[in-house]
């Protein structure tokens, strides 16, 4: 066991190893090659009886755990959203642990919830968000979407349904390509998936706001009580963005919940130029979006911002007598706010982030992501057999192979998800994919925090070897 007085000694060995970590990271395999149980048999069936040296540690971190790792801050991590990192983020999380603070109430840690309160107000301001929102740091959006359901399952049934159970008439409406947290969301907060409503998309694959309203008046026909509209910007899938003005004027119009998922896109708002995404959102009664995605700071961190704190705090608040303070009503005591009791204390590495790159320093870096797709989109344009399944939007594209030995859609769903299967297994890169209208297609997104130019022309060549590779065994497909 180490001694306080042991950590600048052995910290020594742990910043060696991350600084190279940082320089060897692009020569590391993006997606780990390993096979289920690889990294499990490396290890005894016991833990030792005595405590091995951090020398040792170290060395079975990287014999042991590296190989079985996948590189989410690797350049060229273009799968799913990113999870991204910086080393402003890296220095506030060693700060935060620490001093490892449990920061549930004001009293546990006044500036840990002082500065929340900063922060958040801090992003409404540079969100243009309408004035009176209130924020709150969750883990996930996929917590923060539960927070704002089981609100306006409260709201819906005037705060009774956590006393007496949730009646089985209420209704949850989002888009058909929302994502899978939200249906995880409606079956934990008890009105259950079969009270969910998946509204059809247009062309654009965003919410159609028609489709809404009908569904909305045929429910309440039928004796449903609807309760919430989530609305996306930027889905997962294909980045559609759905209407918020048009959706928010019906969720008025109903007394319904709005709930806003920006998870990933929300970030893009922080540009005046896209600010046009939310456009209604003085509508919204919440709104989420993901710092950990595209904001530069470490998983976990997301931002969950309310009209009415007191719905959402009258939602969550349980008051025992051990966590009565003086202070209470005067400052935000967070554990109210949200579903844990125990709070890490994120803020720190949220301000840290923006305070060393400015809010001026976030544009840039976001411009310059988005600047790296219209490379990408362009080049895949002047190339033969690749198209755009959805127009290149921010920093996300889809698109799809059309190779000219495939006969039918299900020739082309095959060879593309070879190819993806080359790319990824390579090491070299990582995509994933979607199906858009029920044909598979590959997303690719330049979000990595120190992804630049270069990565882009090589991530087109990468795919260009993928697809020789394809052809060369086209006899196995």
């Amino acid at each position: 066991m180490l001694e306080r007085e042991d950590f600048k000694s052995h910290s020594e060995a742990i910043i060696q190893w991350i600084n190279n970590y940082f320089k060897n990271i692009e020569s590391l395999p993006v997606k780990s090659k390993v096979k289920p149980g690889d990294i499990y048999k490396l290890f005894p069936k016991e833990p030792p009886i005595t405590g091995i040296s951090t020398d040792e540690i170290l060395r079975q971190v990287n014999d042991k755990i590296l190989p079985g790792m996948t590189h989410w801050q690797h350049p060229h991590f273009h799968a799913y959203f990113p999870g991204n990192a910086s080393t402003e983020s890296l220095l506030a999380e060693m700060v935060t642990s620490a001093m490892a603070a449990q920061c549930m109430i004001w009293e546990t840690s006044p500036s840990a919830a002082e500065l929340e309160q900063l922060v958040t107000e801090w992003l409404a301001s540079m969100l243009s968000l309408p004035k009176g929102m209130e924020g709150v740091i969750q883990d996930t959006a996929s917590t923060a979407t539960l927070a704002s359901i089981l609100t306006a399952r409260e709201r819906i049934t005037n705060f009774q349904s956590n006393k007496t159970g949730v009646p089985g008439n209420l209704r949850i409406y989002t888009s058909a390509e929302a994502h899978s947290s939200i249906e995880k969301a409606v079956a934990i907060s008890g009105i259950g998936t079969s009270n969910m409503v998946k509204i059809a998309v247009d062309k654009n694959m965003a919410l159609d706001p028609i489709y809404l309203e009908s569904q909305i008046i045929q429910d309440i026909k039928d004796g449903y009580r609807p309760c919430c509209i989530i609305a996306t910007i930027g889905t997962t899938g294909t980045m559609g963005i759905d209407p918020i003005l048009p959706i928010g004027k019906f969720a008025s119009k109903y007394g319904i919940w709005l709930h806003i998922d920006g998870a990933y896109a929300g970030t893009a708002v922080i540009l005046p130029e896209y600010h046009w995404m939310i456009e209604g959102m003085q509508y919204a009664d919440s709104f989420v979006f993901n710092p950990h995605k595209w904001m530069f700071t470490q998983f976990d961190c997301s931002v969950l911002f309310v009209r009415n704190a007191d719905e959402l705090i009258r939602c969550f608040e349980v008051n025992p007598e051990y966590l009565n303070t003086s202070t209470r009503g005067l400052v935000n005591d967070y554990r109210d706010w949200g579903i844990p009791l125990g709070r890490r204390f994120r803020a720190l590495k949220l301000w840290w982030v923006i305070c060393s790159y400015g809010v001026e320093g976030i544009r840039q870096k976001l411009r310059s992501h988005i600047r790296f797709n219209t490379i990408f989109a362009e080049k895949i344009d002047n190339m033969r057999e690749w198209d755009h399944v959805t127009p290149p939007f921010l920093n996300f594209s889809c698109i799809r192979w059309s190779p000219a030995e495939c006969k039918n859609e299900e020739d082309v769903d095959h060879w593309n998800k070879i190819l993806l299967d080359h790319i990824n297994q390579s090491g070299k890169a990582y995509l994933s994919h979607t199906k858009v209208n029920g044909r598979f297609a590959i997303r690719v997104v330049l979000g990595q925090t120190y992804i630049q130019e270069k990565h882009v022309h090589q991530l087109l060549h990468i795919i260009i070897q993928a697809m020789d590779r394809v052809r060369a065994n086209k006899q196995t497909i």
